[in-house]
């Protein structure tokens, strides 16, 4: 069985807020496999993984570009360490530089990206002489790009905390406000996929299975524990997929009604930092191991 040790413990109450007592339970259980003590607390409603695991933390920017005839667009997060270089001139006319580079050149891939020019090196020789200069890191995480049929809405949050990338069907320019709310929208509510035929079977699966062992430890017959799992996973579906989900600026209204005839082909949502675990200094504790004690 793998050691619990306390790292180990401290990550697990800060992607799931349950108390340390019942983390080292979750992992004593789970052999020390954190994913799976994060299903097991929220077996016992312990835990909200699904809204806590996000909280992590990372510097940088999402930005986004669209064309002016809003047929072209791309989001990219760009990353570095402190919030002090995220709001330099510099670092923002690179990540906005970057994006619409991506926009006009269309990279298959980040290799692809880091090969072409930029002011007269490659992306990745700029990325190497910046870091050098600021002596902090720098990296390009992700992006995607987008040729549309329709057209494009983008939306930020924060100041570039959190990005969307949105392709529209069957609109038009009176349609602008309702774009403009969906992509907000999408910021905010963080859907999974547009539609529930969208949504991974393996994802449904795995929540399935948490909703069936909560509620046989609850000792209910098993004809209603299938009628109650059968609602939750409705309940999940109809809180994962854009189009089902009730508008952020209106809880009486679903998007589909928002959207009427219109359609969303595609949406890409960046959360800056989203799956990123930073590097947390404990300074007392470096000048104790400095000093030898």
């Amino acid at each position: 069985m793998a050691e619990i040790t306390a790292s180990l413990v401290k990550e697990l109450r800060e992607k799931t807020g349950a108390g340390m007592m019942d983390c080292k339970k979750a992992l004593a259980e789970t052999g020390g496999d954190l994913e799976k003590a994060v299903d097991f607390l929220r077996t016992k409603g312990l835990a909200d993984a699904a809204k806590k695991s996000s909280r992590v933390a990372a510097e940088g920017l999402v930005v986004t570009y669209m064309s002016d005839d809003l047929k072209n667009g791309a989001i990219v997060e760009i990353n570095c360490e402190t919030d002090f270089v995220a709001k330099t001139d510099d670092f923002i006319k690179f990540s906005n530089d970057i994006c619409k580079l991506i926009a006009d050149k269309k990279p298959a891939d980040m290799d692809a990206l880091m090969a072409l020019d930029y002011e007269g090196l490659s992306v990745e020789k700029t990325i190497a002489e910046k870091v050098a200069k600021i002596g902090e890191n720098i990296k390009i995480r992700r992006f995607a790009q987008y040729d549309a049929a329709g057209r494009l809405e983008a939306y930020i949050h924060a100041g570039g905390k959190i990005g969307v990338l949105v392709e529209f069907d069957n609109v038009c320019d009176t349609d602008k406000e309702v774009i403009r709310d969906v992509a907000l929208h999408i910021c905010a509510a963080n859907p999974l996929c547009i539609s529930d035929k969208d949504l991974d079977p393996a994802v449904i699966e795995h929540e399935k299975a948490i909703y069936i062992q909560k509620a046989k430890e609850s000792g209910k017959p098993d004809n209603i524990i299938e009628k109650i799992v059968e609602g939750q996973v409705n309940k999940f579906k109809q809180e994962s997929c854009l189009i089902s989900q009730k508008f952020v600026k209106n809880p009486d209204e679903s998007i589909a009604k928002l959207l009427g005839d219109k359609k969303v082909i595609r949406f890409t949502r960046y959360q800056l930092g989203e799956g990123i675990e930073k590097k947390k200094e404990d300074f007392a504790e470096e000048v104790r191991k400095q000093a030898g004690l």
